[in-house]
């Protein structure tokens, strides 16, 4: 049954799984870096290939926690008072905008309220890790390497595209 909000009614493309499920196809390339397996279908999409029926997936993903910085508490203290300062700056504006002849008491105040809050909201933060985490730390998820998929329909094509597109100097394992 269609009706008026179903997804058939918009559009004619098929539906992408909502839950997730292995990805289905016949591998038509691998890759050592997310960058060259995008390089590959923008290559497959340059010749009207129906990327529709390509996926990329990550083989053997790692989680990468890259650590840039030690965190001290003059910095968490500093982090704290800038970002309390920005949101008490934002409320006093707003306190200002609409009490009429309040002239800048509510935004120093927002300001000054916002630095004391921030600043204490962070030591306490910083307080309960009790040193168990003194650095500052960007977590990636990524793949030892990327494989293209497609549906077999289309697959001895796309396999051909790519073939052609190594051949041309893209490093690709095939």
């Amino acid at each position: 049954m269609t009706t008026a909000f179903s997804q058939t009614a918009f559009t004619k493309a098929p539906r992408t799984p909502q839950l997730p499920t292995m990805p289905t196809g016949w591998p038509i390339g691998s890759y050592d870096s997310y960058e060259d397996a995008q390089r590959a279908v923008d290559h497959l999409a340059d010749n009207d290939f129906p990327v529709q029926d390509v996926t990329i997936v990550g083989v053997d993903p790692l989680l990468v926690e890259r650590v840039s910085a030690r965190l001290t508490w003059g910095k968490v203290l500093g982090s704290g008072a800038m970002s309390g300062a920005w949101f008490g700056l934002f409320v006093g504006l707003l306190l200002s905008l609409f009490t009429p002849g309040a002239g800048l008491l509510p935004i120093v105040i927002g300001l000054v309220s916002g630095v004391l809050f921030g600043v204490a909201f962070a030591a306490m933060g910083y307080a309960a890790t009790r040193g168990r985490r003194d650095f500052v730390s960007h977590s990636q998820l990524v793949a030892r390497r990327y494989d293209v998929l497609c549906q077999p329909r289309n697959a001895e094509a796309g396999r051909d595209l790519l073939g052609k597109l190594a051949m041309s100097g893209s490093a690709a394992r095939m």
